[in-house]
């Protein structure tokens, strides 16, 4: 065979196979066909039975939640059929009670209408009855005036004119006993006033000198205090207006000066240079300066702390400036600002006392010496009561508050109820045993002179003066001095003192007579 017919019957030969597989294949495929043509007959056979169940469940479950909303739609119908039948019950009472609210009110309506009837004929026969009563006083007041012989106004003229006398002699005897009885009790009301004042306010003694002590680490300081030929010290002396005395004081050096301001500005810088080594003129004026600056703001800041302590408000920031610098100035020893701060309080008590305004006088009492601390040297010639006045004037103050300023020196007068309590609350503040410092020998002289008069007088044994010289104690003979000579003697001495001496305040006489009997056993 050539390869031709050899190549023919080969590829006859795949395209018979081929034929033969795809027959076989299609037989194959057309059962797959039919088994799943049955399989889906089945599946919708099926598909169709659930279907008509879950049809089922869902019109059973759409039943019965009708029947549950139509039993609610049931319930709510019934509970408004019930409102509605207690409204109508409500309307009902309501029309039952307005119907018997009508009928009260005709009833009542037809008795006020009764009454009134009534009151108008009573008044009818009170007008017949006034109209006769007016006619017969009438004739009585003429058969008066003819047997009297005056008209009626002359006799009307005559009755006030002997009414007055007797009011005017009633007013007269009423005025004269209460000033009597006034006089008795004002005199032992004003003590009982002021002895509670003072007792109610705690007070302490408040007295500065003119020198301070500062004190030193070492006496090796003193001599750069003191400097090379004492330049360190001429230029704290000439910064701050206070003499410096370096002595033999083992670790310490007097600062001296009357303006206790400055010598608080020696003590702060010493304080400062001593602390950081360093003291040359330059580094001195420096501190001075920065130490002026800081006892400013702590004056202000004094200041204020002390009118937020006596509850004081709305005062002018020159003022409080001014109520600062009193804790750096002294009247006879006493610190200025303990002072003021004493005599506000006194004054909230008294006037609370008296029925007066205890704010303002607090306020009077607290401002009434910022005269005693002027900003110019023009300012010390005028009296320190006139120049807290204008100040006071000057920074908004009310005029009853200036005038109590003005006048607690009788300067001017006095026109308001506050300015004689401050006037009072100032000397029981200056007064008291150890406020104030005098100086030494004049104070001892004048308790020698005191207790020199009781012996001017016979039958003397011993006279001492005590509580600051506010009392004379003196000790007789019971020999020569009788208890009635006693009694003379005390008057006579008051009254050597009176005219003899002068004194702050009162002096207490006190003579003393005892009698001793001694007998001795053996």
């Amino acid at each position: 065979m050539d390869s031709t017919t050899i190549i023919i019957s080969a590829v006859l030969g795949l395209a018979i196979g081929f034929a033969i597989a795809k027959f076989l294949e299609k037989g194959k495929a057309s059962k797959t066909i039919i088994n799943a043509r049955k399989d889906a007959l089945a599946i919708i056979k099926n598909a169709k039975k659930e279907g008509e169940n879950i049809k089922k469940d869902k019109i059973f479950q759409a039943k019965e939640r009708f029947l549950e909303l139509k039993a609610e739609h049931e319930k709510v119908i019934l509970s408004k059929e019930k409102k509605i039948g207690e409204s109508e019950k409500r309307t009902r009472d309501k029309e039952s009670q307005v119907s018997n609210e009508l009928s009260k009110t005709k009833k009542i309506n037809d008795s006020l209408e009764q009454k009134i009837a009534e009151t108008t004929h009573k008044a009818e026969i009170l007008d017949k009855k006034q109209s006769e009563l007016d006619r017969l006083h009438k004739n009585q007041v003429q058969q008066l005036e003819v047997i009297s012989g005056l008209s009626a106004d002359e006799a009307k003229e005559q009755l006030l004119a002997s009414l007055k006398d007797v009011a005017k002699s009633d007013a007269m005897a009423y005025m004269q006993s209460t000033m009597e009885e006034a006089k008795l009790t004002a005199q032992q009301e004003a003590k009982k006033i002021i002895i509670n004042t003072i007792q109610r306010i705690g007070t302490e003694e408040a007295v500065e000198n003119c020198v301070s002590v500062f004190n030193l680490e070492s006496d090796d300081v003193k001599g750069r205090i003191i400097g090379r030929e004492g330049r360190n010290i001429r230029a704290i002396e000439a910064a701050t207006g206070v003499e410096i005395i370096v002595d033999d004081t083992p670790d310490a050096i007097i600062l001296s000066c009357f303006d206790s301001v400055r010598r608080e500005i020696a003590r702060l810088s010493l304080h400062k240079l001593v602390t950081d080594g360093r003291i040359h003129p330059a580094r001195i004026e420096e501190v001075v300066k920065k130490t002026e600056k800081q006892i400013e703001e702590e004056i202000i800041d004094i200041g204020k702390r002390t009118v937020i302590d006596l509850g004081i408000h709305g005062l002018h920031p020159e003022l409080i400036k001014a109520v600062g610098r009193m804790k750096y100035r002294s009247s006879y020893g006493q610190n200025l600002l303990q002072h003021s701060r004493e005599v506000a309080k006194l004054c909230g008590v008294m006037a609370a006392e008296l029925g007066i305004n205890a704010k303002l006088a607090k306020r009077a009492g607290l401002l009434h010496d910022i005269g005693k601390v002027p900003n110019t040297e023009a300012e010390v010639e005028t009296p320190h009561a006139i120049l807290g006045m204008q100040w006071a004037e000057k920074f908004g103050e009310k005029p009853d508050v200036c005038n109590a300023i003005g006048a607690h020196h009788d300067e001017i007068e006095m026109n308001t109820l506050i300015a004689p309590i401050v006037q009072v609350c100032d000397a029981i503040s200056g007064a008291r045993p150890g406020a104030r410092r005098q100086v030494l020998d004049s104070y001892i002289q004048r308790l020698k002179d005191l207790e020199d008069v009781a012996f001017g007088f016979p039958g003397v044994q011993k006279a001492y003066a005590i509580q600051a010289g506010r009392e004379l104690r003196v000790i007789v003979e019971s020999e020569r001095v009788t208890d009635d000579q006693a009694s003379e003697l005390s008057f006579e001495i008051s009254q050597k003192i009176q005219t003899d001496m002068t004194y702050p305040g009162q002096v207490k006489v006190t003579v003393i007579r005892e009698t001793r009997a001694v007998n001795v056993a053996k």
